[in-house]
């Protein structure tokens, strides 16, 4: 069906990050389906004019970004059930698309049994495309509670559960709930799988989960293992885990090669997609040095995925706040501590802040950094081509972005947001008439 002059938006004079660098080059959106189309034939050959011809000045258009890891924001904590939760997370969504968010995985932390159960289900993806609603959940990462008591960062020790079994996961997080669609990703330390074979990570991976290795004591081999089995990614490399050393590198090896047991050689992650893990990074300043953040980039670039682990305390003023299991954490700036001050709980930074860092300490181009928003996290999820890029039938979710200061100071400014072809955010008031909420 022939796109009509009431469904095109047309975005010109506009650099596209596609690819290494951005590209000059112009974009069209078919609002009535929310998809990106091609010009040659939803334009020029069937005759169709645009509904808006939008003028970026010369401003960077990106694919909407993709947060695998946030905790909770503005006040609400996915991790805690109250009587209004839907109504708190649907606000959430509405938020956060102003960070450049337009899709994410809520993540709960550490719970016992009852609160997965709980809450599980108010997660869950939409069943309809609703721009109006803000950024887009895409199924829940569990984030623990099958960690290890050696590496519990801020997760509370009492609900931690020491042994990984497919009956424990099933008994905590119901069985019906252990499916892509309510569960994306989890987070577990691959050292208690019960089995010794990783037989966990292997039933997690033939069910559609993405197993994530975190909060472990994980020696390398371990980890080489649960790779091995199918873990495809490492939930906030360097944060609570063994630190590298050059005699024992631990978890960070697995951004360089794998030793299989029935092969007497390496076996090199770059011809084994599979075997070469993402990894999550929290470039906030707070929880990994920048020069720390350039070397893990550097080492893996095509599967570093740049995170916040923001909490419920993103968005608000600094200041003592409650703990879902019990204590305070302290927020001071975008760093958030146990109350003593001794322990990281998370962040309060947003995705364009942490992206921004990231091109800094790198030195890479824009259009490569904010591959670790868009492009990476649509692999790993499985959404490459509909998710993470402005290719053509991809979904028009889009941010657009400005550049400001200088050296120390530059960063990204998020002006604009749309979600499926509906403009839902601006940061400053606009002549021309776009389609709006």
């Amino acid at each position: 069906m022939a796109a009509s002059d009431s469904e095109l938006i047309h975005f010109t004079n506009c650099r596209l990050a596609i690819g290494s660098e951005l590209r000059q080059q112009d974009l069209w959106v078919n609002a009535s389906t929310g998809k990106i189309v091609d010009a040659q034939a939803a334009f020029y050959n069937r005759g169709a004019t645009s509904l808006q011809k939008i003028d970026l000045e010369g401003r960077i258009l990106a694919a909407g970004f993709i947060e695998c890891q946030l905790n909770g924001g503005y006040g609400f904590d996915f991790s805690v059930p109250s009587d209004k939760y839907v109504e708190e997370f649907q606000s959430v969504n509405r938020k956060l698309v102003q960070t450049g968010v337009t899709s994410y995985l809520p993540t709960l932390t550490s719970q016992r049994p009852e609160v997965y159960k709980k809450v599980l289900p108010l997660l869950a993806p939409r069943s309809k495309r609703e721009p109006g609603a803000g950024a887009e959940p895409l199924g829940t990462h569990c984030e623990g509670p099958f960690l290890s008591n050696k590496k519990p960062g801020i997760h509370a020790p009492a609900v931690l559960q020491q042994h990984a079994s497919i009956n424990a996961l099933e008994d905590c997080y119901d069985k019906e709930n252990l499916k892509p669609s309510v569960i994306r990703k989890i987070t577990l330390a691959p050292e208690l799988d019960s089995s010794g074979k990783g037989e966990v990570v292997s039933w997690l991976v033939s069910k559609g989960i993405i197993a994530s290795i975190g909060h472990t004591a994980a020696s390398n081999e371990e980890a080489q293992h649960a790779v091995l089995a199918g873990a495809s990614m490492v939930t906030h490399m360097f944060n609570a885990m063994p630190q590298p050393h050059h005699r024992d590198i631990g978890v960070f090896g697995l951004l360089g090669e794998v030793h299989s047991k029935n092969s007497d050689r390496a076996t090199h992650f770059q011809t084994d997609a599979q075997r070469r893990p993402y990894f999550g990074l929290i470039t906030d300043g707070v929880h990994v040095a920048p020069n720390m953040c350039a070397i893990a980039y550097k080492a893996h670039p095509e599967g570093c995925i740049v995170v916040t682990d923001s909490l419920h305390v993103l968005g608000l003023e600094d200041g003592i706040y409650a703990w879902p299991n019990g204590g305070q954490i302290r927020k001071s700036g975008s760093r958030c501590t146990s109350l003593d001050g001794k322990t990281l709980a998370g962040a309060s930074a947003t995705l364009d802040q942490c992206v921004s860092n990231l091109i800094k300490w790198t030195g890479v181009s824009i259009a490569e950094g904010l591959k670790t928003v868009t492009e990476h996290p649509a692999k790993l999820l499985g959404l490459e081509g509909v998710k993470g890029d402005l290719r053509i039938g991809a979904d028009a979710d889009l941010v657009i972005l400005s550049e400001m200061g200088e050296g120390d100071l530059w960063r990204l400014n998020v002006d604009e947001v749309w979600k499926f072809g509906v403009n839902v955010f601006s940061s400053q008031r606009v002549e021309n008439d776009r389609p709006r909420l």
